[in-house]
């Protein structure tokens, strides 16, 4: 319980950690992920609502280092939560413009909070596909603290479908094609399908436009090309 030395004068090391102890984590240089929820039973209900948020979300450092990730956040790379501890955002994230984390590190720097999104691409951990997205950051805490902890939101970027070929037919068109290239007449196809003769030369004049070709030889030989027609069946077929 005595804080000198053997002797009697005072210990300046014990000292130094007694003023230490009495410091808030905060000022330790510790950042709790629970912001300024970190009193009481406000922690406990906040890592819990974290969990339960389907966001990616990850409470980190200034410099980036993760100090909890939520469930969500984790499973972009098969992980879990824990095993994201300790890593940096910049090791997990690939930026697509530095310029926007330097913005963001020149804003620390001055004191400055605002929020602020970075472009990101990372490639998933359960299927090693590259996904695209953008992280919001969001320095968080206690004003007096600098620097704060940031926030990470992870928004992920849907695929977009891939555009149709522009060798793509429907069945309909794929099966008038064939019996065009069999040598049926307009009439003849339009009995076959079930259509009129107008509405033979519509999918007919449609097919001409998107493949760029003029006549019904030209379109034959096209579909043929582009793999619509099979090339090892008569009479004709589709693909």
């Amino acid at each position: 319980m005595d804080n000198g030395t053997a002797d009697g004068t005072p210990d300046a090391d014990a000292d130094a950690a007694a003023v230490e102890g009495d410091k808030a984590p905060c000022e330790r240089g510790d950042v709790d992920p629970a912001g300024p929820y970190a009193g009481g039973p406000w922690r406990n209900y906040f890592l819990i609502l974290l969990d339960r948020i389907p966001t990616p979300i990850a409470v980190c450092r200034a410099h980036g280092e993760v100090l909890i990730a939520n469930p969500a956040m984790a499973e972009q790379w098969g992980a879990a939560p824990g095993a994201l501890r300790g890593r940096n955002l910049l090791d997990l994230f690939q930026p697509r413009a530095m310029a926007q984390v330097d913005r963001l590190t020149e804003a620390l720097r001055l004191g400055r909070r605002s929020r602020y999104p970075v472009e990101v691409r990372w490639r998933a951990g359960t299927d090693g596909a590259e996904r695209e997205g953008e992280l919001t950051i969001d320095p968080v805490g206690d004003p007096s603290v600098n620097p704060p902890a940031l926030l990470a939101l992870l928004r992920v970027r849907e695929s977009a479908p891939q555009p149709a070929p522009r060798g793509a037919a429907s069945p309909v068109e794929a099966r008038i094609l064939a019996l065009a290239a069999g040598g049926a007449t307009t009439a003849s196809i339009g009995t076959a399908l079930g259509l009129t003769v107008d509405g033979v030369n519509y999918h007919l004049t449609r097919l001409a436009r998107r493949w760029r070709v003029q006549g019904r030889t030209a379109l034959v030989a096209r579909a043929y090309v582009l793999g619509v027609l099979s090339p090892d069946s008569w009479p004709p077929a589709p693909a």
